[in-house]
């Protein structure tokens, strides 16, 4: 009869490297493997779980090298204890960073013997660790707006509802703070899922980080615009419809692989110093029903534009929805920001420009007759690929 050989662990983010622990530890007898719960990651490791426990559960169990698994009923680092119960293995294996004497101790009390495997990868592969995984770049997309940007505060839709038009960004650069990519909202979504989105209903996950970021606790009398969620949410381009109401009436999305390549071949982002601290752009805001419309106008223009794949039309009404933004928050230009608009604007190829997000610093969008040609002689600028997994 075969012995039984116990292995426990977290297994959050499952690779190559555990599943090769389980072979090596598999040619001592059938292997059993403990599972660390949702709630002793959250108290033991201080962060909340990337897959569920049911899903780790599920995963360990259908590799070949398994001969079942169980949830870790303890907690902390010994939380595998009332497994050891369950199981009541012969063999107990650890890997070499994860032994230690309080682990050696037990086994010895119970006749268990402990076995050490140092950390080898499969022949061909790269070694992998969690740890090591966990240093790996956020995949959590950002968001550009492209056109009715402010139309999502009520207190700017009150005067003439219209559309916000953003694209879901592909995080392949360094997103900085206070660069008007939504690194704030960012942040909230990384709070509970750190490293990608999860895999559910775009609309209904950006209500929750919506809801989630504009907590009825928060105190500051701000309330963070839908877009920012649903630009970062909603894979590829969307638009979403705002008359009023913080939450839009209607979001459609275009995940034509032929516009969203289009887009991508004639937009470019070029950093520029960041938002000042304690700059306040709504400041000196000028809002009224002429200067809305005229937003709401050019944005419903930009996004014919985008469907008809009409470059100059394009960049007229891309222009022309800066240009109303720019009227009713005029402190979105300030400090150096007018000598980057000034530079660029005056570029070869430039054809429109916009800054991200409220303003007073941190990117501008450039609308450009070529994308590659542009970034390849302009090492500052960054290329936009859209977001679209799920779809």
């Amino acid at each position: 009869m075969p012995k039984k050989v116990f292995v426990s662990g977290c297994y959050d983010l499952l690779h190559s490297g555990h599943v090769e622990f389980f072979r090596q530890a598999a040619s001592y007898g059938d292997l059993y493997v403990g599972i660390g719960s949702d709630q002793t990651i959250l108290h033991y490791k201080h962060h909340k779980s990337v897959y569920s426990e049911q899903e780790r559960l599920f995963m360990v169990k259908s590799i070949r090298y398994v001969k079942d698994a169980y949830i870790n009923a303890g907690d902390g680092i010994m939380d595998f204890v009332p497994t050891l119960d369950i199981v009541k293995p012969d063999v107990f294996v650890v890997n070499s960073d994860g032994g230690n004497d309080d682990k050696r101790r037990l086994c010895e009390s119970l006749g268990i013997e402990y076995v050490v495997l140092e950390r080898t990868p499969q022949e061909g592969l790269a070694a992998r660790s969690s740890t090591e995984l966990k240093k790996s770049p956020c995949m959590i997309p950002t968001r550009v707006d492209i056109a009715g940007t402010w139309i999502d505060q009520p207190y700017v839709s009150t005067y003439a509802p219209g559309w916000a038009i953003t694209i879901s960004v592909e995080p392949n650069f360094e997103i900085r703070d206070r660069c008007g990519l939504s690194t704030s909202t960012r942040r909230v979504i990384k709070s509970i899922w750190p490293y990608q989105l999860p895999n559910m209903d775009p609309e209904m996950l950006a209500r929750l980080v919506f809801c989630m970021e504009n907590n009825p606790e928060r105190n500051d009398g701000i309330i963070s615009g839908a877009q920012d969620a649903i630009g970062i949410c909603v894979p590829a381009l969307s638009r979403h419809y705002y008359d009023n109401h913080f939450w839009p009436e209607t979001i459609e999305t275009c995940s034509n692989e032929t516009i969203l390549q289009w887009l991508e071949a004639h937009m470019v982002l070029v950093p520029i110093d960041p938002r000042p601290d304690n700059c306040s752009v709504v400041t000196g805001k000028s809002i009224d029903e002429p200067k809305v419309r005229a937003l709401a106008s050019a944005s419903q223009a930009c996004w014919d534009a985008i469907m008809a794949m009409d470059l100059d039309a394009f960049a007229k009404s891309f222009d022309a929805s800066f240009k109303a933004q720019v009227a009713m928050f005029p402190a979105m230009i300030q400090n150096t920001v007018p000598q980057y608009i000034e530079k660029y604007s005056a570029e070869p190829g430039v054809m429109a420009l916009k800054l991200t997000g409220a303003g007073a610093g941190g990117y501008l969008v450039l609308v450009v007759d070529d994308a590659d040609k542009w970034l390849a002689s302009h090492e500052e600028a960054i290329r936009i690929t859209i977001f679209r997994a799920g779809m």
